[in-house]
């Protein structure tokens, strides 16, 4: 009989364990939830943030265009704005010329 209950002693010790394995394990699909929710959570964030920077790229790229269009619009400007003071300085440097000639007739 001694094996007998030593037989039941054993059973209820694994009874426990049992238990205590269940509850384990319902513990740890209470956080493999949690972490799962978690990890999506994170994942939605992330491609929130990911779709910011791509919108941000694009803008630099447009804005970086728009510089280059300005920077050749400028240097058209500048050259029309050189060839109008050689035509000016030539203009004047033709009064001039005229004005000394009045002069030195007098």
């Amino acid at each position: 009989m001694a094996s007998l209950e030593d037989l039941e002693t054993r059973v209820t010790a694994l009874e426990e364990q049992m238990q205590h394995t269940r509850q384990d394990a319902a513990a740890a699909r209470v956080l493999a939830g949690t972490a799962d929710r978690d990890v999506s959570e994170f994942k939605q964030i992330l491609n929130g943030h990911t779709k910011v920077l791509n919108a941000m790229r694009e803008t630099q790229v447009e804005q970086g265009q728009n510089i280059s269009g300005l920077k050749t619009d400028v240097a058209d400007l500048r050259a029309e704005m050189q060839s109008g003071f050689t035509k000016v300085n030539v203009g004047m440097e033709q009064i001039s010329r005229l004005l000394q000639q009045v002069i030195d007739k007098d």
